[in-house]
């Protein structure tokens, strides 16, 4: 959208905030930049210019604005909509792979070479991957400096960088202020008390946001010990890079309050990278919801309850077994068969506030359990394992940057996976806004109340009208029945998810 001028200025004259993210204003007179929705005066046209990213705007000598904060708008839609390189790129930089692997890491989980990937990305954003990873450090070091009280020197490793003068350097030139004013220009700003250990941070998102069936859903199925639904937020166990962690999430006007408790400050971008992802976040729900309503038999239901987002996943893995867990029973049912697996293989972790047990177990953990001690069906049983056994061993890939065919390929092989689980992993954990469930009992059912064919290659065929959001279809289409996955939860059903 950058290169489109014209639009460019409509937007930042009329502060439209469904354009942070997509596209930054840097403004040649005070070589500053910002988001589109930047409450200061917009300045003349032939003083702005228009970058795709906000590495690109650093990298082109831009400082960041201190009133809007563009390093902190919503990410682009496009790099969760699309399957291509440059959109795998985008996702596995943003979880830290640049970070921790380098741009050679990069490259080769993405089956290309370092020179093709940089290409790519300078081609479309502006500035190559090491510049991109750059920005994040920054926005990770703004974050701990601003929210936490940890000295400069464990700020700058835990947000990534090499050394404390690049640290320094770099903080200086992004947002014009050493770390240690930046620091002191936070604690005059009014804000809530922060609990010792934990890190307080807003997660920005394009409105509309209807939290009733993401919040709802994640209520709804969580798994005991993992999960839990207390005093308005969501709270899970999070196993991460370089250590575990806790999360609360609770819906707020205008933005997610996100308090996080980690045991090494160095996954804090993962972190949120991770509960991003979990709540659709960086999604365009104007777009989203633009199209589905052209559909008059969907139109009801995206006026009735505009901004439905997809539930996603913080562990890719883990939300394949459930899957397997949750095939052909209730969701009662499932979360009974996952919260065994989690006291019998999971690691216990320990919850300040209560409720939160263990952490999820990997892949490795349950390679060795004995299928004959699970409470399923045998076949039920050769299907967990084949799974188990293949995210252990690496012959099967899940992951922000996997590519979304060759996963349903790999997925396909498996014993026991039909078209509903392998799309409903498509849909949750690899995040592909156009997975669709025509064989869902509830999706069908919606369609015999709707109007909409019943079977699913005709429901197929009418749901191509609503492609490439056809997943977002499925969460309207999911509301016609009364399921608790439709409601946020209330204060008093903390115990029944407990």
């Amino acid at each position: 959208m950058y290169t489109d001028t014209e639009r460019c200025v409509r937007a930042v004259r009329s502060k439209d905030a469904r354009f942070d993210g997509w596209f930054f204003t840097a403004v040649l007179t005070t070589r500053i930049y910002c988001r589109p929705s930047c409450p200061v005066v917009p300045p003349k046209v032939e003083n702005m210019t228009f970058y795709p990213s906000a590495a690109a705007c650093q990298q082109a000598g831009f400082r960041a604005c201190k009133r809007c904060r563009p390093d902190t708008s919503p990410g682009s839609p496009e790099w969760n909509a699309r399957a291509d390189s440059v959109a795998r790129a985008m996702r596995l930089i943003r979880d830290g792979v640049v970070d921790r692997e380098g741009v050679p890491g990069l490259a080769a989980r993405l089956g290309y070479s370092a020179r093709q990937i940089e290409r790519q990305l300078l081609a479309e954003l502006g500035a190559g991957p090491l510049a991109l990873a750059r920005a994040q450090r920054a926005q990770t070091a703004r974050l701990l400096i601003e929210t936490t009280a940890l000295p400069m020197a464990e700020v700058a490793f835990a947000a990534g960088f090499s050394s404390i003068r690049t640290f320094n350097e770099t903080v200086r030139e992004v947002f014009a202020l050493a770390p240690g004013e930046l620091r002191s220009r936070a604690a005059r700003s009014p804000s809530p008390p922060a609990t010792p250990g934990t890190t307080a941070l807003r997660l920005p998102y394009r409105a509309p946001l209807n939290p009733s069936n993401l919040f709802g859903h994640l209520a709804a199925t969580a798994v005991p010990g993992v999960e839990e639904w207390r005093d308005g937020a969501y709270r899970r166990t999070l196993t991460l890079r370089y250590g575990h962690g806790t999360v609360a999430l609770s819906p707020q006007p205008g933005h997610i309050a996100c308090r996080l408790s980690l045991t090494d400050p160095r996954d804090l971008t993962l972190a949120i990278s991770r509960c991003r992802w979990l709540l659709d976040l960086d999604a365009d729900p104007v777009a989203v919801d633009e199209q589905l309503r052209a559909d008059p038999l969907l139109a009801p239901l995206v006026e009735e309850a505009p901004g439905r987002r997809v539930p996603r996943t913080v562990d890719e893995a883990e939300f394949a077994v459930r899957a397997v867990l949750g095939q052909q029973v209730s969701t009662a049912a499932a979360r009974t068969h996952a919260a065994r697996l989690v006291t019998a293989h999971g690691t216990p972790v320990d919850d300040p506030e209560g409720g939160l047990t263990h952490l999820f177990p990997t892949p490795g953990a349950l390679a060795g359990l004995d299928p004959e001690r699970l409470a399923l069906p045998r076949s039920r049983r050769t299907t967990l394992t084949t799974l188990v056994g293949a995210l252990a061993d690496g012959s099967l890939g899940l992951g922000t940057g996997t590519d979304w065919e060759r996963a349903r390929a790999e997925l396909a092989a498996l014993p026991g996976f039909g078209p509903w689980t392998v799309e409903v992993i498509a849909m949750r954990a690899l995040g592909d806004p156009d997975a669709f469930l025509p064989t869902d009992l509830g999706i069908r059912r919606a369609a015999g109340k709707l109007g909409l064919p019943s079977t699913p290659a005709a429901l197929t065929a009418r749901a191509a009208a609503w492609r490439p959001w056809r997943a977002y279809a499925v969460q309207y289409l999911w509301t016609v029945d009364d399921h608790p996955i439709n409601h946020l939860p209330t204060p008093e059903s903390r115990e029944v998810q407990s």
